[in-house]
């Protein structure tokens, strides 16, 4: 399978930086672990979306979409749950 190269939206960094430190290594892990597998178990395609899905991690949740044409994984937002929806 190919690596997927990732981009994180300029927002979603900030909503990163801003999140505890303890949190903050996980999403970054998580986000990583993008790259090899786009679609882990436990994500879920959104509704309304052709090509955005959800990760969870911990209370926080990671959007992103997927192009499987140019190999590209876009970090859209991340938050707590009760936020990243809005």
């Amino acid at each position: 399978m190919a690596s997927y190269k990732l981009l994180i939206k300029p927002s979603a960094a900030k909503e990163i930086e801003i999140t505890p430190k303890k949190d903050r290594l996980r999403i970054i892990k998580c986000i990583q672990d993008l790259s090899s597998d786009p679609r882990p178990p436990g994500c879920e395609k959104l509704s309304g979306h052709d090509d955005k899905y959800r990760v969870r991690q911990g209370t926080n949740r990671i959007v992103y979409s997927v192009s499987d044409v140019s190999f590209v994984i876009c970090v859209v937002k991340v938050g707590h749950c009760k936020e990243v929806y809005r």
